[in-house]
């Protein structure tokens, strides 16, 4: 079974707190991902995906030029321990239903674990 040390993404993109929805929108898409960890204080608070991005602002008339990333991001961050397997994983994503899982090793963010990575290497399997 693949670790998910080679899986996941150690190139974490993040956004402060305080951007705006609209900077963050250009930054997910300059980026080419599909989701954001957002500091505050130096720390990891929350993360902010495309789906945030529709569900909980544009679907609700919130302006994007003026309000804050953190005023929409998921929150607390739902992490998996760099021990643990890609079928843990995939049942935390399943369960909690995310399409991004943050990676922790010793407590500390080391990376991202998208569903993207999941389907290529359950597909890879068969």
């Amino acid at each position: 079974m693949m670790p998910l040390a080679v899986m996941m993404k150690r190139d974490i993109r993040s956004v402060e707190a305080d951007a705006t929805l609209k900077s963050v929108a250009e930054s997910l898409a300059e980026g080419r991902v599909g989701a954001m960890l957002v500091k505050k204080n130096g720390e990891y608070c929350g993360i902010v995906s495309e789906t945030d991005l529709v569900r909980r602002a544009m679907a609700q008339g919130i302006d994007p030029e003026t309000c804050p990333v953190e005023k929409i991001m998921s929150a607390p961050l739902i992490t998996i321990d760099i021990e643990q397997t890609v079928v843990d994983a995939n049942e935390i994503m399943s369960e909690k239903a995310i399409r991004h899982l943050v990676v922790t090793e010793k407590g500390a963010v080391c990376g991202i674990l998208s569903v993207r990575d999941l389907v290529l290497y359950f597909k890879n399997r068969l």
